[in-house]
């Protein structure tokens, strides 16, 4: 019964990263992201696997974590994408040329 309300949590938690993902791809900033946030919230998710690992417990709920994991790795990847475009968009500001894509 325990692994029903873990993977339910999982769920909740889960349920939110493909929307932030999807936003986060198409703002094409960093700015009202936290990069701690995200570094924390993928530490949890690693010590939940290491806690399933460790009890030798490969359930339903185990995939579950890796597949929220997957998602953090990737909203992570977009912070970094996104970090990258506003300082293209700061030097542009600086210098006065413009990038043309």
């Amino acid at each position: 019964m325990s692994q029903i309300f873990e993977t339910a949590m999982l769920l909740c938690f889960g349920a939110s990263w493909p929307l932030a993902l999807f936003k986060n791809y198409k703002s094409g900033t960093a700015t009202g992201m936290s990069l701690p946030f995200l570094l924390l919230i993928t530490l949890g998710y690693i010590f939940g696997l290491t806690a399933k690992v460790a009890s030798d417990n490969y359930t339903y709920v185990f995939w579950v974590y890796i597949f929220n994991l997957s998602l953090l790795v990737l909203n992570l990847m977009v912070y970094v994408r996104n970090s990258n475009l506003d300082r293209g968009i700061e030097a542009e500001k600086t210098t006065g040329k413009i990038r043309y894509n």
